[in-house]
């Protein structure tokens, strides 16, 4: 079932939006400084191009120990993201997810606009697992 709730969304919208944070990543590329951002912007891309069957989960919860992503400096981070990227990527998720649940067959894939979303805010100090593997 998960291959084929990802297939129908890489069809009808997951490459769009995955398209859409790699394009967030070569803009930090480009800019030298946002090379940081970028590898946390390819992670998602990945996720956002293959949702189903996987999580985000807090490396701080996932390994039970913090680290420079998850620590002061990662929220210093994702405010920055914050500000330059993860804005207008949480609104086109919002909007994708409000058009997706009007109907019932898009429900599924609303819900994942609506997790990318949260993502898109805050996606330093962030793993993607598979989603029997998370803990916490």
């Amino acid at each position: 079932m998960t291959l084929l709730l990802n297939l129908l969304w890489f069809v009808f919208g997951g490459f769009l939006s995955g398209l859409a944070w790699v394009l967030a990543a070569i803009l930090m590329i480009v800019t030298i400084i946002g090379i940081p951002w970028a590898g946390a912007a390819l992670t998602v891309a990945s996720f956002t191009f293959w949702p189903f069957g996987r999580v985000a989960v807090d490396r701080r919860a996932l390994s039970g120990r913090a680290d420079i992503g998850a620590g002061g400096l990662g929220l210093i981070g994702n405010i920055i993201w914050f500000v330059v990227a993860g804005w207008w990527l949480a609104v086109g998720h919002l909007a994708a997810a409000l058009g997706l649940a009007v109907t019932i067959i898009g429900i599924p894939f609303a819900f994942q606009h609506v997790k990318l979303a949260i993502l898109a805010i805050a996606p330093i100090g962030q793993e993607i697992v598979p989603a029997g593997l998370r803990r916490f």
